[in-house]
């Protein structure tokens, strides 16, 4: 049976002539930040600081000795980053160049020190250019010519931290005979049978070259086995009446153990085993008369994908723990996301973000790993990506979670639109792997899953690659130019990206600056500031809907993310209103890589900022929501539920002080899976461009509010409310707040953070009419008072 020793222990980092403790799985970065030889980097200016370490060369060496008795010794290295010579014992046993990829060296017999020297990133990026020539990107930074996380060389949320280092565990697996390569399981769902066929290959030694092997598998109390004919065999189970695995909100997520184990005539070999789920998943791209669609259906089930984009939960992925993917993951279930697309320029990431998807039901929409640049499609880098393609694709189709592999991020559309096209004056920028090799490997490989040559792609040439009629769009004019009213202006068919920016929680950025009185210009902000201009359009945003605060940080800081949490919300609730013809929308972006102002729900210290809330709202089963039509607003209930909606809905014409002009109730049914757009009566429509009234609908607990002007057009009389602490029995450390309301109170916001850093609420942004009542539950802050409560909290008030 083949043995396994990890090697996790007793390495270290050579730094000039000290050898430096190091860690494994790890870094350069984090290894120095342990050693205290750098600042960390992600407080301050210290990014700077730190850019020395990008470019040198780093060594890591430990002693290894073995003595398996097995015939074979293999060194395997799940993830180096990146360019890598090994010595082994006094001799070279291989390089790498590709961060993405797992590594194996035969190293049967060999014993002693162990090397692993990295080269800069930056030096085997310039050497690459030099074989490939020059090819544009949107940074000013060499991504594109090394295959590595391309974010790590900054993004517009994230911080130029090029990494080196052993980032994935490292073993010795000893073994004999024959040992599993390669074991792909092809899932379909018939009838009312679910089938399971392996397709495995292996490894013989020389002494196993002639064995008889066979191999045996077992699912949900069914076996098969197979015996070898060469070295690949093909196993096939079949599953009766297979309980199916559905998206969260659909159904259940039932697993099921798949157990390989390889077998000669002198007992096991070797074993594999994973948790795979039965479900079907179409990609419905029909043509219309509004153009051609992007559905996904699962199960036969039709799905609006309420999702999310992730992007590496930190800038060095070492330190993202399988608890900590179960964390932020688990806040993207509470947001009922049902889909996660993990972006093209990041990494594929380990199997426990994707265990997590499986158990909660959230869809995976996987990015090969291409972002925002034109590819050299030459040596060396071609033979290295058919490699990595292949490595993950295999590791990764187990998992049911994933619905759909994705070409690349932006390049489709970057070579129409960003002025590639003459730059590029013929050469090779990546089409050849989106529209020829990887689909070609995906079909090979796993034809049990669509592939889209990349997001956004109208699915050819045919169409503009952003064109909204056409499959998958992204939607970013708004808010690098617009007012967020503008995302109303059309129904994408699937929008895989938009967003819009919001500083970080209180407590991140008083963690993330400590030696700073945090201003919207002050230097620690600007330099957490990554986006072009993004202080300019965070402002504009602003001040399209308030008076823009002037030395008010508190103030501002609020308003942003007012402003960021009803954009999305704007977004999200026109587009859902608009189903079937649209079928998605992935909100840039859930996560944060370190404490930055951007697009995310989470920050970068995991604390939710309102948008994450919103989001719960959102893209609840049922939405209640009022649409901006021509000449009177329309009422929009969205009902993505399972069974049919019956409710009574209440509008109401309010004055801006609360008196009641109109009020009308009206019974109506909605259909599972489906919305109803109503118009609103006339003598229910607020008058046009008024100052002094608005519209809200109630229905099940759920409210919509419909204001004709912005809030800083609006005649807001003074928010008036009080508030009481109680707390909650029994349990330590919970209080609930209860607010009552005396005049219209808009946008109520209690900053738990600003209590503790450890403080939570359990909601966001709150709305209350005159005479209503909230209750906020209050976590992880003891000994609170109304005072330190009244001090954070915040509300839209009078001009």
């Amino acid at each position: 049976m083949k043995d396994v020793t990890q090697l996790t222990e007793g390495w270290n980092l050579r730094h000039g002539r000290e050898l430096l403790p190091a860690r494994v799985p790890g870094c350069v970065h984090t290894d120095l930040l342990a050693a205290e030889v750098i600042p960390d980097p992600f407080l301050g200016l210290n990014e700077t600081e730190v850019a020395w370490v990008g470019r040198r060369e780093w060594t890591y060496v430990t002693d290894v000795s073995h003595d398996s008795g097995h015939e074979r010794t293999d060194l395997v290295l799940d993830g180096l980053d990146t360019a890598a010579r090994i010595t082994f014992g006094g001799r070279e046993i291989g390089t790498t160049r590709n961060m993405h990829r797992t590594h194996r060296f035969d190293v049967t017999g060999t014993t002693g020190e162990l090397e692993v020297r990295f080269a800069s990133a930056y030096d085997e990026a310039e050497a690459v250019r030099e074989v490939t020539g020059d090819r544009p990107n949107v940074y000013p930074e060499p991504f594109q010519y090394i295959r590595k996380m391309a974010s790590g060389f900054g993004w517009d949320w994230g911080p130029t931290l090029v990494t080196a280092g052993i980032w994935r565990p490292v073993r010795l697996e000893h073994w004999s005979t024959a040992r599993l390569a390669s074991v792909r399981p092809l899932v379909t769902v018939g009838e009312r049978t679910g089938g399971v066929e392996i397709r495995l290959r292996v490894e013989r030694t020389d002494r196993g070259a002639g064995r008889d092997l066979l191999a045996r598998a077992t699912v949900a109390g069914q076996e098969a086995q197979v015996r070898f004919e060469g070295d690949e065999a093909v196993l096939r189970l079949t599953v009766e009446r297979p309980r199916l695995w559905w998206p969260r909100g659909y159904g259940d997520q039932p697993l099921y153990d798949l157990d390989v184990t390889l077998l000669d005539a002198d007992g096991e070999l070797d074993t594999w085993h994973r948790r795979i789920g039965f479900r079907t998943v179409e990609l419905d791209r029909t043509a219309d008369e509004r153009g051609s669609g992007f559905t996904l259906v699962v199960n036969g089930e039709r799905v609006f994908a309420r999702g999310v984009n992730w992007i590496p939960d930190d800038v060095f992925p070492s330190r993202v723990t399988p608890e900590r993917y179960r964390a932020r993951l688990g806040q993207a279930a509470d947001a009922n996301v049902d889909l996660v697309r993990v972006w093209g320029g990041g990494i594929y990431e380990d199997d426990a973000f994707y265990d997590v998807c499986d158990e909660l039901g959230l869809m995976v929409w996987q990015d090969f790993l291409f972002a925002c640049a034109a590819y050299p499609e030459e040596q060396p880098l071609r033979g290295e990506i058919e490699a990595e393609a292949r490595d993950n694709v295999i590791r990764l189709m187990p998992h049911p979670s994933l619905v759909i592999w994705n070409g690349n991020n932006e390049n489709l559309w970057g070579f129409r639109d960003w002025g590639w096209e003459p730059e590029l004056a013929g050469d090779s920028w990546g089409e050849g792997y989106y529209l020829g090799l990887l689909p070609r490997l995906v079909a090979e490989l796993d034809p049990t899953r669509h592939y889209t040559a990349g997001s956004p792609w109208s699915g050819s040439w045919d169409h503009h690659p952003n064109d909204p009629d056409h499959g998958t769009h992204h939607s970013w004019e708004v808010w690098n130019r617009q007012d967020y009213a503008e995302y109303r202006a059309n129904v994408p068919r699937f929008v895989a990206e938009f967003g819009w920016q919001a500083p970080p929680t209180m407590a991140t950025l008083r963690r993330a600056l400590p030696d700073e009185e945090p201003a919207p210009d002050s230097p620690g902000m600007l330099h957490h500031q990554k986006a072009e201009e993004g202080n300019d359009k965070l402002n504009r945003g602003v001040a399209r809907h308030f008076a823009l605060p002037e030395g008010d940080f508190d103030r501002w800081h609020y308003l942003t993310q007012v402003v960021q949490a009803r954009a999305v919300a704007a977004g999200i609730e026109h587009w859902r209103s608009h189903w079937p013809v649209c079928s998605g929308t992935v909100v840039w972006q859930l996560n944060d890589c370190w404490p930055v102002s951007s697009w995310a729900a989470i920050d970068g210290d995991g604390r939710s900022k309102p948008l994450h809330h919103e989001l719960r709202r959102v893209y609840a089963d049922r939405l209640l929501t009022l649409q901006p039509g021509e000449g009177a607003p329309v009422l929009a209930l969205v009902n993505q539920s399972a069974t049919e909606w019956r409710t009574a809905v209440t509008l109401r014409r309010l004055e801006a002080a609360g008196a009641t002009l109109d009020r009308s109730v009206q019974e109506v049914a909605v259909p599972a899976r489906s919305v109803l757009r109503l118009p609103v009566l006339p003598g229910l429509v607020p008058r046009a461009h008024t100052a002094e009234e608005f519209l809200v609908a109630d229905a099940d607990g759920l409210r919509a509010l419909y204001f004709p002007v912005t809030d800083k057009d609006f005649s807001y009389v003074r928010p008036a409310f009080d508030i009481a602490l109680e707390p909650v029995g029994g349990d330590g450390g919970k209080v609930d707040v209860v607010v009552n309301a005396h005049t219209l109170v808009r946008d109520l916001l209690l900053q738990a953070d600003r209590l503790g850093p450890d403080a939570r609420a359990d909601r966001g942004l709150t709305t209350l009419l005159a005479g209503e009542q909230a209750r906020i539950r209050l976590d992880g802050c003891d000994g609170v008072t109304e005072d330190d409560v009244r001090a954070a909290l915040f509300c839209v008030g009078a001009k």
